[in-house]
């Protein structure tokens, strides 16, 4: 091959790699064009070319006048910010239904005047616009700003930016002036009576049907065998009966709640009844965490973390409800291997789910752990009616939960 090709291949590689280099540098320049700028930019240049081409001196002066344009507003958006933003939020986890509170403090940091600007930063799927005035060196200038919480979300919040623009808006160019901020909106929740669930026995344990040597749960005496702790020889018996007497004791399970909450959206009627199975959910859980019992929740799409209250409202937040295959019965299936140690299981249905399939949900459950599913409908009268070993309990209402879990209980 002709040493002439290889050099120009050569140099088209060398060509080729430098342009793509170049693009990330060229990509903010390209960004400060609007639609109408680019408009503006693509007329001028076809202008000029037909005046060129045709002699027309018109074209070509209508192209100057259009470049002219963009060339007058580059001057309004080269240069960098001068102010100082501070985005504070009054709290940033907040409940459904209550209103968040925020901040923004714009100080003029250089030694001259800065003319009216404004200032926009994304609320979730909206935009926040702020009229700056004109502000003298040093001045500070402070807006407060409401965000309403009707829904569950977890809400972005910013950065805040300057936008610069000529007054035509050929072109324009945001600078980031903040970080963003993340603004969760909890699950409403419930204070329980009582114990987390009113199931849960106290900490000394759900007795098991297995026997140990060792334990809390105290079940009878037998006679003594080599190797046994001489510290559980029941002395009193000893003596009246001649014979080395030990105590005999029944293996306990630690109070362990599990939870399965299905999300799959094909067994609720309507997004408001799965809204009211997550704060069902998360209203037992709170009350599992603060009275410091263990806890284990799991979903379609896994399990949560439930470390902290905090930490499980914010799992909770994050959830969204999705047509899947897996229904609640597979949920139920997977928390009870998850979960082998649990002592209380609860399933927190909607209202598609027939009782046959909660009838299968509770086969999955070892023996000796209690199970109650709980049937989230919205406007359903409380109910409590057992299928098998299985308490079903229908909601309408989270105002209701205590009482309905009082009644189970009982």
């Amino acid at each position: 091959m002709p040493r002439t090709q290889l050099f120009r291949r050569g140099r088209y590689r060398f060509d080729r790699m430098q342009l793509k280099r170049r693009i990330p540098t060229l990509h903010p320049v390209l960004a400060v064009f609007s639609g109408l700028g680019w408009a503006v930019l693509g007329t001028s240049i076809c202008l000029w070319i037909a005046g060129a081409l045709l002699g027309w001196d018109e074209f070509i002066a209508a192209a100057l006048a259009g470049l002219l344009l963009l060339i007058i507003g580059a001057a309004f958006i080269i240069g960098r910010s001068l102010y100082g933003v501070d985005m504070n939020l009054a709290h940033t986890r907040v409940t459904v239904g209550d209103t968040a509170f925020g901040s923004i403090t714009v100080t003029n940091s250089s030694t001259r005047p800065l003319l009216p600007a404004n200032l926009e930063f994304p609320v979730g799927g909206g935009t926040a616009v702020f009229n700056l005035p004109r502000m003298k060196p040093q001045d500070q200038h402070e807006d407060l700003f409401t965000i309403p919480t009707s829904a569950r979300a977890v809400i972005v919040v910013g950065p805040v930016r300057s936008v610069r623009a000529d007054p035509m808006r050929l072109l324009s160019r945001d600078v980031k002036l903040t970080d963003s901020v993340d603004l969760y909106v909890h699950p409403r929740t419930v204070a329980l009576l009582g114990s987390a669930a009113g199931f849960i026995r106290d900490l000394e344990g759900l007795p098991t049907t297995n026997l140990s040597s060792a334990d809390i749960s105290f079940h009878a005496l037998r006679e003594y065998v080599p190797g046994d702790d001489r510290r559980h020889i029941h002395w009193k018996t000893t003596a009246r009966t001649g014979t080395l007497m030990v105590r005999q004791f029944e293996e306990t399970r630690r109070a362990h709640l599990a939870m399965a909450l299905s999300t799959n959206l094909d067994e609720y009627e309507s997004e408001a009844d799965l809204e009211l199975a997550i704060s069902a959910a998360a209203s037992i859980g709170k009350q599992a965490i603060s009275e410091q019992r263990e806890l284990s929740i799991l979903t379609q799409a896994g399990p949560l973390r439930t470390d902290t209250g905090r930490i499980l409202l914010d799992g909770m937040t994050r959830l969204s409800g999705s047509r899947t295959r897996n229904s609640a019965i597979d949920v139920v299936r997977l928390t009870s291997d998850a979960v082998p140690n649990a002592s209380v299981i609860f399933f927190v249905v909607g209202s598609a789910v027939t009782p046959s399939q909660l009838r299968s949900a509770a086969a999955a459950v070892p023996p000796g752990v209690r199970s109650f599913a709980v049937r989230c409908q919205t406007g359903a009268a409380l109910d409590r009616r057992s299928i098998g070993e299985l308490t079903v309990l229908t909601l309408g209402e989270l105002s209701e939960l205590p009482l309905l879990l009082k009644r189970a209980a009982a």
